[in-house]
């Protein structure tokens, strides 16, 4: 998959709508009882950021930007200003302690940074590919640690130095991008007069 490391610039991004989408198969059958079958184990966001063009400027930066993905040949970050932080709040800064990881056994020093949303005895754990960087902190049994790990921006995998103990928790604080793509090959500019501009840019998450 093509993907380039670049976010969608701030003007354009923020103002962005959107969210989860999941895929369910629901058969009603004859005594009208449903059956339903979830075929995503995570979320699939969508966004359309349509309402960030509102100048010459944001359109000519719009321009450039797909004319360089090549419409939907290739991924790219976007900032999903709903949800962006590993803080509870989904946007405050973020704290060594937010996330759990994993729990130590002694040999596994690789971690993937997830983010974890609760709702009464139902948690989905959602992996995050594309921390922003310099935004990551890393705790093991409850303390900070300052060094002796380190994080791939590109994938999201934290790797320690020394695998922690058995028992220990390892977690982590991060801002994150959500990695995406256009859903269109054609870019809709609409412009209202010579200064204003209207232009609809669907997006849609990449996986893998």
């Amino acid at each position: 998959m093509s993907f380039d490391e670049v976010v969608l610039p701030l003007r354009v991004g923020f103002g962005s709508k959107g969210g989860p989408s999941f895929s369910t198969e629901i058969v009603v059958i004859d005594n009208g009882y449903e059956r339903r079958n979830q075929n995503w184990a995570q979320a699939r966001r969508v966004f359309d950021a349509r309402v960030g063009v509102r100048s010459a400027s944001d359109a000519a930066t719009l321009l450039a930007f797909f004319h360089a993905r090549a419409g939907r040949a290739r991924g790219f970050r976007v900032r999903d200003w709903s949800d962006y932080s590993s803080a509870p709040d989904n946007s405050s800064a973020p704290g060594f302690a937010d996330q759990t990881l994993a729990v130590g056994d002694g040999a596994t020093s690789v971690f993937q940074l997830v983010k974890s949303y609760t709702s009464g005895p139902t948690t989905h754990t959602r992996t995050i590919l594309k921390p922003v960087s310099g935004s990551v902190g890393v705790g093991v049994g409850g303390a900070l640690q300052p060094t002796g790990w380190s994080v791939d921006t590109t994938t999201g995998l934290v790797t320690l130095a020394t695998p922690p103990a058995a028992g220990q928790a390892v977690t982590a604080g991060f801002l994150f991008d959500v990695p995406v793509r256009f859903d269109t090959d054609t870019l809709s500019l609409t412009a209202e007069n010579v200064i204003a501009y209207q232009a609809d840019i669907p997006l849609v998450e990449v996986r893998g």
